[in-house]
């Protein structure tokens, strides 16, 4: 099954591409590795989602947090490729996650984004991957996720 076939029988609709939040590209090619820059997790409401993961949001909340922000990854992905079935494989997910100094659960939380992305390309989705904590993070969001992928000719 493809990915987009795997997107539709998931029933997640995914939303118009968020731009860069400064002066940067939201995706860059070189040769046949694609570098997809920070997503954090969706709005809810119209309102971008602030605070800690320890604090704010527990690390089962984090899960859907970084779930929504991947949903933001593959809407990048979408509209840089013209299709998810281009992806030959997901490399490397990184993580930075905005947490208490206390916080343990940073590869809890980040399994929110690399579950999706293993049912979306099934064994191409599984990745290399990092998270760290980190004390901030632009416009005070609890976390953001970028990706390099390996696209098929197209």
């Amino acid at each position: 099954m493809s990915a987009e076939q795997r997107i539709a029988e998931l029933g997640l609709q995914l939303p118009a591409s968020s731009g860069p939040a400064g002066n940067y590209a939201t995706a860059v090619q070189s040769g046949s590795l694609l570098f997809l820059s920070g997503k954090a997790p969706l709005p809810i409401d119209g309102k971008l989602l602030k605070g800690r993961l320890g604090s704010e949001y527990s690390a089962e909340q984090g899960y859907e947090l970084a779930r929504s922000a991947c949903i933001d990854l593959l809407a990048a992905l979408k509209k840089t490729l013209g299709s998810l079935d281009r992806v030959a494989r997901i490399v490397e997910l990184h993580g930075s996650l905005c947490t208490t100094p206390d916080f343990e659960d940073h590869a809890k939380v980040l399994d929110g984004a690399s579950d999706l992305l293993a049912e979306v390309f099934g064994p191409a989705g599984l990745h290399a991957r990092s998270v760290i904590g980190v004390y901030s993070l632009r416009k005070g969001v609890p976390l953001t996720i970028k990706a390099t992928v390996e696209v098929l000719p197209g």
